[in-house]
């Protein structure tokens, strides 16, 4: 059978079916990364939600970034985290994918997704959002800006990073961290989750030289 190429031009893109264009477009991104964001309320009421946008933005110093949906309707992850500056990313595991997608639920402000999906606050000295105790990748972040995307008034929630727990072994001596040895999950589109296969890790590519790869265990 030979496959046949689809080509959808702005025009009927524009024209689909609010849902299956929410589908299609989503998906085109391909893998991306699965995280729970972890957030309290002035009140004290916590908040959980997943999101797929989380992204690197630098080193040093060490910054990250997410997505957010306009500020249009109630968005508590991203109130939680105006009125404080401190959230946690907690990645999604294989032992909980399911317990993480349910957190896109829209749950009442004054209901807690931590006790609703069925998952367990952790807290650590200095840092006053919850993490997500069964994951075993997951760090605390400090606001630092929000930015408005004009074209559709998305929001870019930039923050720093000012506390890392993770499992030890995956931690290797160059820094590098081996997310598999976490049953670390990836999702793509909005609701399809994935277990991942490495294939390697490729040397630094220089003009001249070729690649190898680079046996770390």
């Amino acid at each position: 059978m030979v496959n046949q190429t689809i080509h959808i031009d702005q025009n009927q893109l524009s024209s689909l079916e609010h849902r299956y264009r929410a589908h299609l477009v989503n998906s085109l991104s391909g893998f991306k990364s699965a995280n729970l964001i972890g957030s309290v309320s002035e009140l004290g009421q916590t908040n959980l939600a997943i999101v797929s946008s989380v992204i690197h933005l630098g080193a040093d110093p060490a910054l990250v970034g997410f997505i957010s949906r306009p500020h249009s309707v109630a968005r508590d992850t991203l109130s939680n985290i105006i009125a404080t500056s401190c959230y946690t990313i907690n990645q999604v595991n294989s032992d909980i994918w399911q317990q993480a997608h349910q957190t896109s639920a829209r749950y009442e402000t004054d209901q807690c997704e931590f006790d609703a999906v069925g998952l367990t606050p952790a807290y650590h000295e200095g840092v006053l959002a919850p993490f997500v105790a069964q994951s075993r990748l997951k760090y605390a972040v400090k606001l630092e800006s929000v930015e408005t995307i004009a074209l559709n008034q998305t929001l870019l929630v930039i923050g720093s990073i000012t506390d890392i727990l993770l499992d030890d072994m995956a931690l290797k001596s160059d820094g590098s961290v081996d997310i598999e040895r976490l049953n670390s999950v990836c999702v793509s589109g909005l609701d399809s989750y994935h277990r991942t296969e490495r294939l390697g890790r490729l040397s630094y590519a220089k003009p001249d030289k070729p690649l190898t790869l680079i046996d770390d265990y």
